[in-house]
């Protein structure tokens, strides 16, 4: 496992190196690119229709602040937008995934950075053009990763084969979780709430939520997320993203 302090101390070494060297740009933003995997297979695929499209719907509305370019369903199992920051492209993945996996939809991203060399659309996300879209597309197409989280760091590629490392820990650990496990992280992550709170609305004890959680591998998964989303803050930082 990588710790969050070994990965600080990485992404600052490599930033004396030069890997990381400040260039604040208002033309940069961070891609979210997304698509379900065996959708095409599925019982009923309009029920698969409905859930994406609703999941697409209600992430949006959660974090729309941090959207400059709308999430957008390019094809029936595909999507795509533009975020503020890479921080806020992980956020919106995080919120998705778990979304989707709760209503047995597999699904799978890439997060990188665009270039913009034309205007921002911000009502669809396409008809744009610029550094950045096709490396994170060809990504996203390569099938032979069943990982669900991987990063697009043109320049970058020692720090972006870190992340795609844990992402892939992230991904096998969601894997093994029963749906009972999925369900109970689903409704702590991210939430305000105790853990009493979540197991009464639950029906459980609080006893019986924190052993589904530790058989989940929870404070791992929780560990390894936050690494990711620490390390794209540090990134966040050359372009002058706060």
């Amino acid at each position: 496992m990588l710790h969050l302090t070994q990965f600080r101390v990485t992404i600052a070494r490599l930033t004396l190196k030069g890997f990381l060297v400040s260039t604040a740009k208002s033309n940069i933003y961070a891609i979210l690119m997304g698509d379900l995997v065996g959708s095409e297979k599925a019982k009923s695929v309009k029920t698969v229709h409905r859930v994406f499209n609703n999941a697409i719907k209600s992430v949006s509305e959660a974090h729309g602040a941090n959207i400059a370019s709308p999430l957008t369903i390019t094809l029936g199992n595909e999507f795509q937008g533009l975020l503020k920051s890479l921080q806020h492209a992980w956020d919106i993945t995080s919120d998705l995934r778990l979304r989707l996996l709760v209503a047995n939809v597999s699904c799978r991203f890439v997060i990188g950075t665009a270039e913009l060399e034309t205007p921002l659309n911000k009502t669809r996300a396409w008809n744009m053009m610029g550094g950045g879209f096709a490396a994170a597309r060809d990504k996203l197409n390569d099938k032979r990763s069943d990982n669900a989280y991987r990063f697009s760091l043109p320049g970058e590629q020692i720090i972006e084969f870190l992340l795609d490392a844990i992402g892939a820990s992230i991904t096998q650990i969601e894997r093994e979780w029963t749906f009972t496990q999925l369900k109970y992280y689903s409704k702590v992550q991210g939430s305000k709430r105790t853990n009493e709170v979540v197991a009464n609305r639950l029906g459980v004890t609080p006893r019986s939520l924190y052993k589904v959680l530790h058989a989940a591998r929870a404070e791992f998964h929780k560990r390894q997320s936050e690494v990711l989303r620490r390390a794209l803050g540090e990134i966040d930082k050359k372009y002058g993203k706060r």
